[in-house]
């Protein structure tokens, strides 16, 4: 790819989005390519290639992978995350972005920081929403296709960078409609449990003769 400013802010968006899903798939993914040499990657994103970087995010991804599928757990580990995938998400639109202007790369970075935490926000609020679920099968099967885009996006990115920022872009306006959805549908029985007091003042008083 070229390392023109537009491709590599497309290539931001799509990394990013990317990372707010999966920061460590997200990385290994960058980190692969940029050892093996398959596809040329900005040259601030080399380092990525370097052994530690590779193992680290390897065992990490691992771990991620069995505990971001336990249904009440994915929660708790989704929560931790927020100071892990956002911070790096934006370490990489910052190394990513090195030979733009210096303005340039600050907006790359502030674009990155905030593009890692809409989609990290917008996974959190869709694990909140399926979670309460008795079935572990909808968490396996979310959290999954979560790993299956962060890696697919990640490699699409480094080769088509504005298929890949306009996928990630249509994901998260979809992402954020449906967990706003889902949201609204779970709060409504969990306030008749928790609440009863506050839905008997909201319902109106049949008692009273319609006007």
């Amino acid at each position: 790819m070229s390392f023109s400013p537009a491709n590599i802010t497309a290539l931001v968006i799509a990394a990013s989005f990317a990372a707010g899903l999966n920061i460590y798939a997200t990385v290994l993914t960058l980190g692969l390519l940029a050892r093996t040499h398959w596809v040329a990657l900005p040259p601030g994103l080399d380092s990525l290639g370097h052994t530690w970087v590779i193992a680290v995010c390897a065992v990490m991804f691992a771990i991620e992978f069995f505990a971001d599928k336990i249904p009440g757990f994915d929660i708790i580990w989704n929560g931790l995350h927020t100071v892990v995938r956002i911070p790096v998400a934006a370490l990489v639109a910052y190394h990513a972005s090195s030979q733009l202007s210096p303005e340039m790369q600050i907006l790359a970075t502030a674009l990155g920081a905030g593009i890692a935490l809409a989609a990290h926000g917008s996974k959190t609020a869709l694990r909140a929403a399926v979670t309460p679920s008795p079935e572990p099968i909808s968490n396996i099967a979310l959290s999954t296709s979560e790993d299956v885009v962060a890696v697919a996006l990640t490699w699409i990115a480094t080769h088509h960078p504005f298929v890949a920022a306009s996928v990630a872009l249509a994901l998260l306006v979809a992402a954020f409609l449906v967990a706003r959805a889902l949201l609204r549908a779970v709060q409504k029985p969990l306030r008749k449990i928790f609440r009863p007091d506050l839905e008997r003042d909201l319902e109106p008083d049949k008692s009273l003769p319609n006007p």
